[in-house]
């Protein structure tokens, strides 16, 4: 570095502290821009009668949506490491205020198909907030801030799915993304006033083109190659979760059950109880460790897939596997960030791509094979599907855990000790 260039890296302004204020705006603003991928889980079955096309197909919906956003961070995540998440943020912002108008007004399938995925596609800003956060953070409220963080995603989700059952099944699926797309406007208008403009790190990074700057993923990922490990587990973790629920969507909704869509929203009200317990949980995970908690979690998240089999033929019954996933699940999500957002800032986004590729690329996968199974085998084939995902994120959790930096220090601090 030149002496020139050093000075401006002292002279460059420090980003800010976040505030209560700030943290509670990013995670309203969270809430809004991750709900829109998940209005489509009660109202799927309106939406596949409406096209009037089988379950595989419009399983193909929330699959190109997540294989989508899988492709447009890994194209464009990385920017968030050269210029400004504020800028980022809000351009992302209107792409998937876009997209929801497309779906709104969709004639045809097909539209209805294109309105999503480059909805999907254009969903950056969720993966953007928790770097931005990361950077304005003491190291010990890493893993509060991310819960936090993930607090206002999980109550996104929430109103998203309670809120289009409800609204799909009395006023019709479309309105659920008229609504859905004039929140969204106010997020791109808000979201530039929330944010902060100063980053220290993106004056610090040396000049990269833009695909010197995508391939750069692949080095620090070789680097940090746990991050690998994160993602493909958290990519299992999310499968699970659409897997879940878009069975549900389907199987609640059908002749056998007889629900209507906004039953299938009032389930998903479980995720009311993440509000509470979510934070709680992080703040553990500090004090545990993320490796060791992701692990016990994931044996919990285990004991309620194995339920979901057993209580399929009672919507009471179901509430019972359906709270033990909601209250661990974010956990995995949790822990795995937890896992390299303490690394130096100026990769962060960069791991984060990773780590939000690997998970949408299981989420996609799932979404469509939950469908799938869901048309060939009903109910059965979709809690099959999802008992396997369990497993192997169980094995791939202890597998971390063993492997891990934090068993390796505890056993030199026992021997130590000794």
């Amino acid at each position: 570095m030149t002496p020139d260039a050093s000075g401006d890296a002292e002279d460059s302004p420090q980003p800010k502290r976040l505030g209560r204020r700030d943290l509670i705006l990013l995670t309203l603003a969270a809430a809004v821009v991750t709900a829109n991928a998940y209005y489509i889980h009660p109202i799927i079955s309106l939406v596949a009668k409406d096209f009037d096309v089988s379950p595989s197909e419009i399983g193909l919906v929330p699959a190109l949506n997540q294989i989508a956003l899988a492709l447009g961070i890994f194209l464009l995540l990385p920017l968030g490491d050269r210029f400004s998440n504020r800028r980022l943020a809000t351009v992302f912002a209107a792409g998937q205020l876009v997209g929801l108008i497309v779906m709104a007004v969709a004639s045809q399938f097909w539209l209805f198909v294109a309105g999503s995925t480059f909805l999907g596609f254009s969903t950056i800003t969720p993966y953007l907030l928790p770097a931005y956060a990361s950077k304005r953070v003491e190291p010990g409220r890493l893993g509060q801030v991310t819960a936090t963080l993930t607090t206002g995603v999980i109550g996104g989700i929430l109103l998203a799915r309670v809120g289009a059952g409800w609204v799909g099944e009395h006023l019709g699926w479309r309105t659920v993304y008229f609504i859905a797309a004039s929140v969204m406007a106010v997020v791109t208008f808000m979201l530039p006033r929330i944010m902060d403009e100063r980053e220290r790190a993106e004056r610090d990074a040396p000049a990269h083109n833009y695909f010197r700057l995508v391939l750069s993923v692949f080095p620090i990922v070789r680097q940090h190659p746990e991050v690998l490990l994160s993602g493909t587990i958290q990519g299992l973790g999310f499968g699970i979760f659409l897997s879940v629920w878009l069975g549900l969507g389907l199987y609640l909704t059908s002749p056998e059950m007889g629900y209507g869509a906004d039953t299938v929203g009032y389930l998903a009200a479980v995720s009311l109880l993440n509000l509470l317990t979510t934070p709680f949980m992080g703040a553990w995970a500090d004090r545990t460790g993320p490796r060791k908690a992701r692990a016990f979690i994931s044996l919990v998240q285990f004991s309620g897939v194995c339920l979901l089999g057993l209580f399929g033929h009672s919507l009471w019954l179901l509430l019972v596997p359906i709270m033990i996933m909601n209250v661990v699940g974010p956990l995995v999500d949790i822990t795995g960030r937890m896992t390299f957002l303490s690394l130096p800032p100026n990769v962060r986004t960069r791991l984060m791509t990773a780590y939000i590729v690997l998970m949408f690329i299981g989420g996609g996968l799932a979404s469509w094979g939950a469908t799938y199974a869901y048309e060939h085998a009903g109910w059965r084939g979709t809690t099959t599907l999802t008992l396997s995902l369990s497993a192997i994120l169980v094995v791939l959790s202890f597998l971390g855990w063993w492997l891990g930096p934090e068993r390796r220090k505890s056993k030199i601090d026992k021997g130590s000790a000794t």
